[in-house]
């Protein structure tokens, strides 16, 4: 597995397109690792200090999520050094887009990420710059579908990803109006932990759970597996955190959903950070969901959980371990041989295989068919781990095994 792993980060990507603003100091790379099937997708990020290697290696990920999301196509990634708090981000997202739109119309296919919004930033500001959807590029360069089913196709995503959940068993409350692109990415990293347990032996019910970060995927993973009945024991983000050890109830984590203050967790009774950060990695906890930025976790961290009885890992944040390797650094190899580790690219993959779903000729457009979709493919690839190594360690570096030897 190394030497492949070897030989796919060491590739040239195939182009690298470059973006200087004309009217501020805004920089933006597209990385397209390769044109494999055609075409080539990845999400749109925005962060000060983010720089190519960030996004290259972010492109490589994308790849590789692609194995088990769906469609066979090349991993990509835009990334924009900006401060996103910066009042002139949306006239930097509009120059972005229209300097990258002959891409997006070709053979790249992009979305939301960090700091910039797929409903209300990326699919407005692509349309005014002539694209039809921010996904238009996968259409022409890997389906190659007729103008009738691309239109066909482009109403079913622009439709599926916006809608609004209806169904009370996928949404905390169908009068907020939360849509399958708020909730799908939590959902399936939930969604990871209870397959794991189906297909490993044991249940997710009665488990104790400690949740990194609370934004959109933090939190709706939060959720969900408090709904499976797991025990959520400790929940920290940026701004501090909760813990209670015998674990909150459904309903108390469903009313931190509900009044998270954006992408943060709000609480009368929230400990400050540095006190969270120094108690939560020592509680008594069988499941963790890191979903908060990449490269956060140290080995020390991660050695407290596991000698509290850590049984696994369900990735919400790509690449979530303080590495500086793009995949399976020392951390995240350490780790995998002494827990479960489900990777990113498997537990995260909810928005990329809600896109390929919608790209589908006539898909149902239920909340419980797309959802249902989403588990589906991620219980099919734990399934293939454990056909191929049906021991509780090394579950990583056998699912990029997997990958990989359908990447070289």
């Amino acid at each position: 597995m190394k030497d492949l792993l070897k030989i796919y980060e060491n590739k040239e990507p195939e182009i690298v397109f470059n973006w200087k603003d004309a009217e501020t100091d805004a920089e933006g790379w597209t990385v397209i690792n390769s044109l494999r099937g055609g075409a080539a997708g990845g999400g749109t990020r925005m962060r000060k200090g983010l720089d190519m290697n960030e996004v290259l290696s972010l492109a490589k990920t994308m790849e590789v999520k692609f194995t088990v999301s769906g469609p066979a196509i090349g991993g990509a990634k835009s990334g924009i050094n900006f401060d996103p708090k910066d009042p002139r981000k949306h006239g930097v997202l509009e120059r972005w887009y229209k300097a990258v739109s002959p891409l997006l119309k070709s053979y790249y296919g992009t979305g939301g990420d960090l700091n910039v919004d797929e409903i209300h930033e990326v699919i407005p500001i692509t349309e005014s710059s002539g694209v039809w959807h921010p996904q238009e590029g996968v259409f022409n360069g890997h389906f190659k579908p007729t103008e009738a089913d691309k239109i066909n196709r482009i109403g079913q995503l622009r439709q599926g990803v916006i809608k609004v959940l209806e169904n009370i068993n996928y949404s905390p409350d169908v009068s907020r109006k939360y849509t399958v692109a708020d909730m799908i990415t939590g959902y399936g990293v939930a969604e990871a932990v209870r397959h794991y347990y189906d297909v490993y032996g044991g249940s997710v019910k009665g488990k104790r759970a400690v949740v990194q970060g609370f934004g959109n995927v933090g939190s709706s993973a939060a959720y969900y597996l408090a709904q499976m009945g797991a025990k959520i024991v400790g929940i920290i983000d940026i701004s501090g955190g909760v813990i209670k050890e015998e674990g909150f109830t459904f309903q108390e984590i469903k009313d931190f959903f509900l009044t998270k203050n954006g992408n943060t967790l709000q609480t009368d009774n929230m400990i400050p950070f540095a006190e969270m950060n120094e108690r939560i990695w020592s509680l008594e906890t069988e499941i963790f969901a890191p979903c908060a930025a990449s490269r956060l976790i140290t080995q020390h961290q991660i050695n407290q959980m596991i000698d509290t009885g850590l049984e696994v890992i369900s990735c919400g944040a790509n690449v979530p371990f303080a590495d500086k390797e793009i995949f399976f650094g020392p951390i995240m190899e350490h780790t995998d041989e002494r827990v479960s580790l489900i990777p990113d690219f498997i537990s995260n993959c909810g928005m990329a295989r809600v896109f390929a779903y919608f790209m589908e000729r006539k898909v149902q457009m239920t909340d419980e068919a797309i959802f249902n979709d989403t588990s589906e493919i991620i219980k099919k690839a734990i399934q293939n781990v454990y056909n191929k190594n049906n021991s509780k360690l090394e579950i990583s570096k056998t699912a990029f095994e997997i990958a990989l030897k359908q990447l070289i």
